[in-house]
């Protein structure tokens, strides 16, 4: 029996709708700023996705793009400028930046009040306090497509694969604070299988192709990936069991998975996210959710 598909276009939706009914009730635009430094194609599109998504649900969004030889002091100072601006409710800084520019000194620079992102480090604290905070979007996302199947969290066993900064820690605190009991694993991690086949809630976000197999997975548990990987026709033989990805490799030279072997998980797990299709939209859902938690805190501090 197949796993139940968690449908993240089919949550966002619904935030997405909460954000529009928020900003109804306001009687004004929240503000969104999306920074984007160079001509990364992959930033360009998320940074323009994400500002259309403001416009359309009633936010102001608006794109500062700069030339890829842009100053870190030169970009430092654009940032003071918006922190300043109080037009300006929420601020991100798409990321990688140049190499020439220390991303953790730009985020540092955000008024954490405006960092929609959640990863300023007085956020983050906040965040792994246990105290209302700007949340990262994806591991809050993460946690609504949890929610969504009306699997307990409460008493679960939580394994997060990674331990990113933007995903894997605030994964896990987030799990903590919902009362799971959370367990970590990343690339030292001891006989990775046998930790999570015990997880009733896994979420993969190693940023891997496929590493999740079905003798990972305990049977009938919740598996969010969050992994995106762009592979190429190297990975055919890989995928040979998957039709619908090996169909598509075959039609477009590449194709997008997971961290997670879907066609086989799916065997053995009771929810599964897909990918594309699962915790992608439930990024920029949250990331709105966000910009208006941050406009209604700032108008009443």
């Amino acid at each position: 029996m197949s796993a139940n598909l968690i449908d993240g276009k089919a949550v966002a939706k619904r935030v997405e709708d909460e954000v529009a009914a928020s900003i109804a009730q306001l009687g004004y635009q929240p503000s969104l700023v999306a920074v984007r430094v160079g001509n990364d194609p992959a930033s360009e599109i998320y940074v323009r996705s994400k500002a259309k998504k403001a416009d359309e649900l009633g936010l102001r969004g608006h794109q500062a793009i700069f030339p890829e030889e842009m100053s870190e002091r030169d970009l430092l100072a654009e940032i003071d400028r918006l922190n300043a601006d109080r037009e300006v409710d929420g601020i991100l800084v798409q990321l990688p930046l140049p190499k020439h520019i220390e991303a953790r000194k730009v985020i540092d620079a955000i008024d954490p009040a405006k960092d929609v992102d959640g990863f300023h480090p007085y956020n983050v604290g906040l965040l792994h306090l246990g105290r209302p905070t700007l949340a990262p979007c994806t591991p809050a996302g993460c946690i609504r497509l949890i929610e969504s199947t009306g699997v307990p969290i409460s008493g679960a066993h939580a394994v997060v694969l990674g331990r990113s900064d933007i995903v894997g820690k605030p994964m896990a605190a987030m799990l903590l604070q919902r009362h799971a009991t959370v367990t970590i694993c990343h690339s030292r991690t001891r006989d990775l299988a046998a930790v999570t086949r015990q997880a009733d809630i896994l979420v993969a976000a190693i940023g891997k192709p496929i590493l999740v197999t079905a003798e990972m997975v305990k049977p009938g548990a919740v598996v969010i990936d969050v992994g995106m990987n762009r592979v190429d026709a190297s990975f055919a033989e890989t995928i040979a069991h998957d039709a619908d990805k090996s169909r598509l490799l075959a039609k477009n030279g590449s194709v997008l998975l997971g961290d997670v072997d879907f066609a086989r998980v799916r065997e053995v797990a009771g929810w599964i996210t897909p990918v594309p299709g699962g915790v992608g939209p439930m990024t920029i859902a949250m990331l709105m959710k966000n910009t208006v938690t941050a406009a209604i805190a700032r108008r009443r501090a």
